[in-house]
């Protein structure tokens, strides 16, 4: 649903966003995320990532509070769910989606694509469509060995400042993920620069998303 308020340009906003590891929030919406506290002011974030060690917890932690530096007001909840296992432990996750939907009544969600491959992911998008039904739901996507990169509806162009911004964010702030193949700045950029090309962004960098309902 969009609300009046998301509608108003300049009008902070209350945003939740939902991931499962420490690192998919900004890997799959950071660059938005510094756009909107840029371009609105004020606006409150409710962060939550589910999966995480005492590693990658502080990585969150201090990847959250840097991220958010221009909210107004932030909350950043880290949970210690067993990565890999979410479909296994379901229940145990939807008690704290229960919790959210008591905490907080955002204007924007952002979360997981529910046709992603992985399944801690797919997991957190389902949860997140039982949870927050009247809600405006943004599905970012993560790219993966597996793939599953689709058709998103929904485009976010970025300036060339931000696109680095979100990029050397995440290099900065995940030196636990250095070992990984696809954990590069060229991956993040090709990305926002595929979906430029799409979307026909102004500066050709943008990112992408699901939306199945949007009433206007």
């Amino acid at each position: 649903m969009l609300t009046a308020t998301l509608g108003n340009p300049g009008a902070p906003l209350s945003i939740l966003c939902l991931g499962a590891h420490s690192d998919d929030i900004e890997i799959g919406c950071g660059g938005t995320l510094l756009r909107l506290l840029a371009e609105r002011p004020g606006s409150s974030v409710h962060w939550v990532v589910f999966a995480s060690n005492p590693e990658r917890e502080a990585e969150a932690r201090t990847s959250a509070a840097a991220m958010l530096a221009g909210a107004g007001k932030s909350v950043v909840e880290v949970h210690r769910f067993r990565e890999s296992f979410f479909p296994y432990v379901g229940a145990s996750i939807k008690d704290e989606f229960e919790k959210l939907k008591l905490a907080v009544q955002p204007e924007l969600v952002l979360t997981h694509h529910i046709e992603d491959a992985h399944q801690d992911h797919r997991a957190i998008a389902e949860l997140t469509w039982n949870t927050f039904r009247e809600h405006l739901i943004a599905e970012y996507e993560v790219p993966k060995y597996e793939g599953d990169l689709g058709h998103p509806n929904v485009f976010v162009p970025l300036d060339d400042g931000t696109a680095r911004r979100k990029i050397d964010h995440l290099m900065r702030h995940f030196p636990s993920q250095a070992n990984r193949r696809w954990f590069r700045p060229e991956t993040f950029e090709a990305l926002l620069r595929l979906r430029g090309i799409e979307s026909a962004a102004p500066h050709g960098l943008a990112e992408a998303f699901h939306v199945r309902k949007l009433t206007i």
